[in-house]
Order: structure tokens, then sequence, then C-alpha cells
């Protein structure tokens, strides 16, 4: 089966960016933000992309360009006779599975506000506390689950079904432009409402009395939330490029792009939340319930409220149609079958495993952690609290040490082509300080998790 590839560069970089670009940026980061402090956190975030997730996205993509095969695939191409690297690939399946077992529910609840805005049908979208919670009414009925899930499945793998430039690279492409025009339309707006000052300060000045362990931990566990870093969402799109441009240049671009998108999430959202006195550490109600409050307050908030959650629609789906052709790919190469058929099967075993998240707070009540805690808490804690970070843990040691890949055959491939380089004086950073800072915080993180 001939290797396909994306058309351009910028085809690469904006998949890649969408990917990324998700519900990590304008749902999770704006609720983590708020719950963990403000400005401390965004301040550990940008540390935490920088110093752990610039890294593990250039041995990431490293690996799958010089495999040129997907994460199922990829070890058993590079590894030496005998190793077992390769079990990892299958973990990196799993993680790409079990991220889109909730993951396709949050982007149907995305595509609900916004139809529910652009028909006119705010009335019941009102937050008022103790009287009213549309966000808890939305994931305790089965039918708006259900159905919403459904079209998000439907239309990721209907995309994915024409070939990879003309489906997920055409379509991604339209979706990054329309989604930067919204987010600079939404941002600018939200800078002439009254609470603005208020809302930026709380958003950028740090407050270092609250930066502690568990405001690390979650800085590293989002930010390998966002980048899709772990579990091979980022080395897939590496076997599709070539050789022209080094990695850690395109690295830069992908993160930057990220970033710009979450940060901006956060313009969006906080001048509003304090504008309205709405509680900033709401959790990840935030979105739901403080935004279709706001607009339904705002003068035009009609119009603003269905340019919001239409921006919301695009970042997750453009999350959702780099994961689907990561979980396609691995199956394609494990099977032999054609993209029609591997998006039909796929798309059915999605949806099926999906609806536990749907139906987790109607029909199936389980309780993994904390109490009030669902399926949708089960899976991310498999994903964010444990595959993402022991992902970047893995790549790190396979492509730094001679028990693995090596750093000269990881380096050799990471500067193939224009652009940035890595220099043998970041070794250290990528060997000790990558691996060590990873798994003691995940050590941490496990120690301290809500159990209870």
């Amino acid at each position: 089966m001939k290797r396909e590839s994306f058309n351009s560069r910028m085809g690469f970089l904006l998949v890649s960016a969408g990917c990324a670009i998700g519900c990590g940026n304008v749902w999770k980061f704006p609720w983590m933000t708020g719950q963990f402090g403000g400005g401390g956190f965004v301040l550990v975030y940008i540390l935490c992309l920088v110093l752990l997730g610039l890294p593990a996205m250039t041995m990431e993509f490293a690996i799958g360009r010089a495999s040129q095969k997907s994460p199922v695939k990829m070890y058993q191409a590079l590894e030496q006779p005998g190793q077992k690297w390769h079990v990892h690939g299958y973990l990196a399946l799993l993680g790409n599975i079990a991220l889109m077992s909730f993951y396709t529910v949050v982007t149907g609840w995305m595509m609900y506000y916004f139809v529910q805005f652009l028909t006119g049908n705010t009335a019941d979208l009102v937050y008022v506390k103790d009287v009213s919670n549309p966000f808890v009414s939305m994931i305790t009925n089965p039918s708006v689950n259900v159905y919403y899930l459904l079209i998000a499945v439907v239309l990721g793998f209907t995309v994915l079904s024409f070939n990879l430039q003309g489906g997920l690279e055409r379509v991604t492409k339209y979706l990054m432009v329309a989604l930067f025009i919204l987010m600079l339309v939404l941002g600018g707006h939200s800078l002439t409402l009254e609470g603005a000052k208020e809302g930026l300060k709380f958003y950028l000045v740090p407050d270092f009395s609250k930066i502690n362990g568990s405001v690390i931990v979650a800085a590293m566990n989002q930010a390998f939330f966002t980048l899709s870093i772990g579990i091979g969402s980022m080395a897939i799109f590496g076997s599709y490029i070539g050789k022209d441009h080094s990695l850690m240049g395109e690295s830069v671009n992908v993160i930057l792009l990220d970033t710009f998108v979450a940060i901006m999430a956060g313009f969006i959202m906080f001048p509003a939340c304090f504008t309205f006195n709405i509680e900033v550490d709401a959790g990840p109600s935030l979105l739901f319930n403080t935004m279709s409050t706001v607009f339904t307050k705002m003068s035009g908030g009609r119009v603003w409220g269905s340019l919001f959650f239409l921006f919301m629609v695009f970042a997750a789906f453009s999350t959702e149609l780099a994961v689907f052709e990561n979980i396609l790919a691995c199956v394609r190469e494990m099977t032999g079958w054609s993209r029609p058929k591997g998006c039909v099967v796929c798309g059915i075993g999605i949806f099926l495993l999906s609806l536990t998240t749907a139906l987790g707070y109607s029909v199936f009540h389980f309780q993994p952690f904390a109490a009030g805690t669902a399926w949708l808490d089960f899976w991310d804690f498999i994903v964010s609290t444990n595959l993402l970070p022991l992902g970047a843990f893995v790549f790190s040691i396979f492509c730094c040490y001679k028990i693995g890949w090596g750093w000269d055959n990881f380096m050799a491939e990471a500067n193939a082509g224009r652009g940035l380089k890595v220099q043998n004086w970041m070794k250290p950073i990528f060997k000790f300080f990558v691996p060590v800072c990873v798994i003691a915080l995940y050590i941490y993180g496990l120690v301290t998790f809500g159990w209870k």
C-alpha cells in the first residue's frame, strides 16, 4: 500500500496544529486556568510547553518520519531485533481510542450549543445557581448526547473516507482559517467589555503564592493533552512529510499556533466572566454555563453566541479529524483495508465505545474516583494522567539512549532539512531533564490524585 503524503508543508502544519488545537485549548485550558489560580498556571503551562512539550514533539515527529509508519508499526521499523519497544505502539493506539471515547461527546456538546444559539433557543441555556443548570440538563439527556455524538462521528469519518489530500488536508485548511478569523473577532469583542481589565489581570498576572506541585502537574498534563503528545498523534503526521524542513522548527511552528489559540481562548472568556460576575473556577462547565449565560445577557448575544460556539465546533472538529486519522492509519496498516472500509469499521467502533461517555450521566452510571465522577473522568484519567506523560517518557528514552533508537539516529532525522536544528548542547535536556521531570511529576500526580 503506497504511503500517502501531504500536498504541501502548509497542509502538514495546519493539520498538525489542528490536531493540537481543540478542546484542550478552548475548553480545558480556560477552566483549568480558572481552577488553578489564573496567571500563575498560565506561566507554568508555557514553561512546560517549551521545556517538555517542544522536545517531546520533536522526538515524536522524528520517529514518525524516520519509520514512515503509523504508531503501531513505527517502533518495529526502528528498534533492534528482539526489542519490545513496539508494545508502546499498541498503547499509543489505545490512547487515541480512549481520547476519542470522550472527545467525540464533547464535540457533540459544542454542536448542540451552536445549534441552540443559531436557532434562537437560548432561554433554557441560562445558568441560575440552585435553580437551573443547563449543562447538567444537557449531559443527563440521553437522546441529545447520542444524536450529536452520532453526527460528530459520521462527519469525521466521512471526511476521512476520501484520500489524505482531498479529505483531511483540504477540510482542515478551511477549518483552521475560519477558526483563526472567528477567534480574532471574538477576542477583540471581549476586550471592549467593562470587566476586561480585571479579567486580564487575573488571567495574565501570576500570583506566585498559588503555584504548587498540583499546579505544575496540572500544567504538564495540560501541555501534553493540548499538543496530543505521547500517543503517536503527531508521529502519524511526521510519517506523511518529506525531509525538506527540520523537525524542531516544525514543532516550534505547531506549538506557537496551538499556544496562540489557547491564550486567545482566555482573552475571549475571562473578560466576559468578570464583566458578568461569573465564577472563573466553575470547572468543566465553565465554557458552557458561563459563556451561554454571558451571551444571553449581552446585546446581540445570539449572534456572538453562535459565532463563539461555531469557533468551538471548528476547534474540536480539527482535533477529532486528526486523531481519527491516526486510528484509521493504525487499523489500515494492521489489516490492509481500504480507506472507506476502515472508516466504516472504525466509525462504528468509536461510536459504540463513546456511548459510555454519552450515556455516562444518565444510563451508564459509573463513579471511578471521587463522588460525581463518570466515564468521561475515567477516559481522561487513562489518557491525560497516564498515557500522555508516560508516552513522552518512552519517546525520550527511545530517542536518546542506545537501548532504543539512539541520540545520533534521532538527531540526524530531526535535523534533516532547512530550519531550526537540535544542537548537541540540548542533549542533557532531551536525555535527562525531560524524562526525569515527566516521571517525577507523573508519580506526584498519582500520589495526589483525587481517588476518593
